[in-house]
């Protein structure tokens, strides 16, 4: 089976081919650095991980680019609201590249901690003004824009296309636009749906952050950054561009319109500017609210840390939904995904301790990788369906569950059963193996006495110990096992760690 994934240009299932065989070049929508993160901004992130592990787990050379909007730019996707840099910066009582700073430091702490593998590229708005400009002067040289009240805007009347990712009329956009006139903030703009590329003129007094251009004095619109740098970083065309559902209309509608418009006519032969669009639903709170920021009431990651939970559990709940379909937050939800979480690590303790006792491996949570990578992948219907979930348009649940399978071990050796583990937590990145570790060490602890001076009884258990441990590494099992039967007879319980054997009462 081939990787097959919803494109949302055509609205269909696409077999993926890329622009030159064995490479994949791809931009997903990075964070504006206003404010933290919450949850359901960080699910993007997640969604557009697996999709680079995959692409690298299928074999594809990758490069992947994600921007950081750190210019200042308006609330609306439609050239109206309020500008999120300038408000933030005010309320904060800090310079507009400070809070920048900040806030671009706070997201990727958050999504380190969630393994999300940084992209290739990060480039940041504010160091990609020429390449802005550079492109707004093709666009103009093409025809498709007009200077009004003092901002250079993009006519969409100029670009027949316009519109086609979100299936919107042009035909019946322009003659929406008298009816929606009155209604309209921007009345310099000629079709309702026209946007800003270049501002010298906006409703902002005393802009904080502006640059000189063929236009005057001013910023760049937020839709040209994304144009310009992922051009710069992956050509002309690419494979695969991501974001959220809601960039479709506006967003991404007005990237292709400004990129393609930018084309010169062999540009133009040579294909779209994207070849796939891959769009993830909205992570929603209970009662089926979409999280925002506006109200300035949010739950960040630091929020869900606070509660007890883990990093990990909260990327194991979001693999648990499909990016494509929308996924209801709550915390009874969290509650089972710690659970479950919890689950697989205990059967992976499991698969690590007896590999350590029956096949002789002496796994550590420092070796286990060089260890378990030797031992060559076993071919199982869990690896299968692993595979094909991902392939299927990047089925995560079906991913996971194959995962939770594997880890029962059924059929094959712990080794190899933790060596198919490794390879799936690659593209999963639940730090399975690790956390498997860490509950073995914690079970061990918990049964290890604080000291055994003065009490015989224990001294001469651990003397027992010690010697059964010295027989398995001198591989006499037969007295190994003698002595583990001995001690079981007495109610003691053996158990091996990979720091060594301790024991309890049972």
């Amino acid at each position: 089976m081939a990787l097959r994934l919803y494109n949302t240009m055509g609205r269909k299932m696409e077999e993926f081919k890329p622009i030159v065989e064995g490479h994949v070049g791809f931009y997903g929508c990075g964070p504006t650095v206003y404010n933290y993160a919450h949850i359901g901004n960080l699910r993007p992130y997640v969604f557009l991980d697996i999709l680079d592990k995959t692409l690298t787990y299928l074999g594809y050379d990758i490069k992947h680019v994600m921007n950081i909007t750190d210019v200042g730019h308006l609330t609306g996707d439609a050239d109206d609201g309020t500008d999120k840099m300038v408000k933030s910066a005010e309320e904060r009582h800090q310079s507009v590249l400070e809070i920048a700073r900040f806030y671009t430091d706070a997201f990727l702490s958050d999504i380190d901690a969630m393994n999300i593998r940084r992209p290739d590229v990060i480039c940041k708005a504010t160091e990609h003004i020429p390449d802005m400009i550079e492109l707004i002067k093709k666009i103009e040289a093409n025809g498709h824009t007009y200077m009004a009240g003092g901002n250079l805007y993009y006519d969409i009347s100029t670009f027949p296309d316009y519109g086609k990712l979100a299936n919107l009329n042009l035909d019946e956009l322009k003659a929406g636009a008298g009816r929606r006139a009155v209604s309209i903030i921007d009345q310099n703009k000629r079709n309702p749906n026209d946007f800003v590329l270049w501002f010298t003129k906006s409703k902002f007094e005393d802009q904080a952050m502006t640059w000189d251009s063929p236009w005057g004095r001013g910023y760049p619109g937020w839709h040209i950054e994304c144009s310009a740098m992922s051009m710069k970083y992956l050509g002309k065309h690419f494979d695969i561009h991501t974001g959220g559902i809601d960039h479709v209309p506006v967003h991404h509608t007005n990237e292709i319109a400004q990129s393609e418009g930018s084309f010169t006519a062999e540009e133009r032969a040579e294909g779209p500017w994207v070849k796939y669009w891959l769009h993830n639903e909205f992570l929603v709170i209970e009662g089926g609210n979409k999280m925002s920021k506006s109200s300035g009431k949010f739950l960040r990651l630091q929020t869900i840390l606070d509660n007890g939970y883990a990093a990990l559990d909260y990327r194991f709940f979001l693999l648990g939904g499909h990016y494509r379909k929308p996924l209801a937050f709550s915390w009874g939800a969290m509650d089972s995904a710690r659970s479950g979480r919890e689950s697989l690590n205990q059967r992976v303790a499991k698969l690590i301790q007896k590999a350590n006792a029956e096949e002789n491996l002496s796994l550590t949570k420092e070796n286990f990788r060089q260890v378990l990578s030797a031992i060559k992948p076993t071919v199982t219907d869990n690896i299968d369906r692993f595979r094909e979930g991902l392939e299927n348009d990047l089925a995560t649940p079906v991913a996971l569950s194959a995962m939770q399978k594997e880890s029962n071990g059924k059929g094959r050796k712990a080794s190899e059963a933790l060596s198919n583990i490794l390879v799936m937590d690659g593209i999963l990145s639940l730090d399975v193996i690790p956390c498997a570790f860490d509950a073995i060490e914690k079970q061990a602890s918990a049964s290890i006495p604080d000291s055994h001076e003065g009490d015989p009884e224990a001294q001469e258990i651990d003397a027992l110990v010690a010697k059964r441990t010295a027989a398995k590494k001198a591989k006499d099992f037969a007295e190994s096992d003698r002595i583990r039967d001995e001690l079981s007879a007495r109610g003691i319980a053996i158990i091996d760690t990979p720091s060594g054997a301790v024991w309890k009462r049972v």
